[in-house]
């Protein structure tokens, strides 16, 4: 199920990106010189399309558009917080938080990415459809999500901020407010998420230190007494799943 899903979150990056370059036709015929090759008194020259240079330039944005308009943000934020609230220091590592994170919003955002494959991209692929029109339909279902998870205050402020007069419908909204306020409310989601989470390890320091205390051992550091007694509550509760799984559960409403 997960190599689907990425096999398909592959071919949706491709496709969206081919629907950005294709929809202006006429750069594909245009050419930028790249190399000139001089041989035995004759030469031969290699142009770079502007398509290919366009295309390049749009792979660039793809991991701005993982990180701004899917669950990323809120996945990784409340992993490094729950990492901080059991004070293991880097462990697990960055490259083990963000490869998770990764994993889980490939999972989130299956249905999602299913739809834009199905709506936008093997239609323009089959030829049916044009890249202005597939571009749209591939935007739609992302846009959908973004909306189901944005509070409609943080919508009101950046449409305030922006100047703009009241929308009558979410579907009016320009991607242009959405996104701020989309990340603006999964950033107030993930630290929500993350003072629940940290509020049992606090707990247990405040134990720790107060039994220290009255022991007379102020010289000895209470993290290191408390870490084990964390780590082996969130062990036995099984942490790790509960986390993940609440993570996976909070975007379907």
């Amino acid at each position: 199920m997960m190599r689907h899903t990425t096999n398909t979150f592959l071919k949706v990056m491709v496709g969206l990106v081919l629907l950005l370059v294709s929809s202006n036709a006429v750069w594909a015929a245009s050419g930028l010189p790249a190399l000139t090759v001089q041989g035995s008194g004759q030469g031969q020259s290699y142009s770079l399309t502007l398509q290919v240079l366009i295309l390049m330039t749009a792979i660039t944005f793809l991991p701005a558009i993982v990180l701004m308009m899917t669950s990323f943000t809120r996945i990784v934020i409340v992993l490094t917080l729950l990492r901080q609230a059991i004070g293991a220091g880097t462990s697990p590592p960055n490259q083990v938080l963000i490869g998770l994170s990764l994993f889980l919003t490939l999972f989130v955002m299956g249905p999602v990415i299913d739809r834009i494959n199905t709506d936008a991209v093997q239609p323009y692929m089959a030829g049916t459809l044009e890249g202005t029109q597939a571009l749209e339909k591939g935007v739609a279902p992302l846009k959908s999500f973004m909306l189901e998870q944005t509070r409609e205050s943080d919508i009101a402020t950046f449409v305030k901020i922006a100047g703009q007069q009241a929308y009558n419908t979410p579907d009016e909204v320009p991607m242009r407010i959405l996104v701020p306020a989309f990340v603006t409310s999964e950033l107030k989601t993930a630290f929500q998420i993350g003072f629940m989470i940290f509020i049992p390890f606090v707990i247990i320091d405040l134990v720790v230190a107060s039994v220290l205390m009255s022991m007379g051992m102020m010289m000895l550091s209470p993290m290191m007494i408390s870490l084990p007694f964390k780590i082996m509550l969130f062990v036995l509760v099984d942490g790790w799943t509960l986390v993940v799984s609440t993570l996976a559960s909070s975007f379907y409403r």
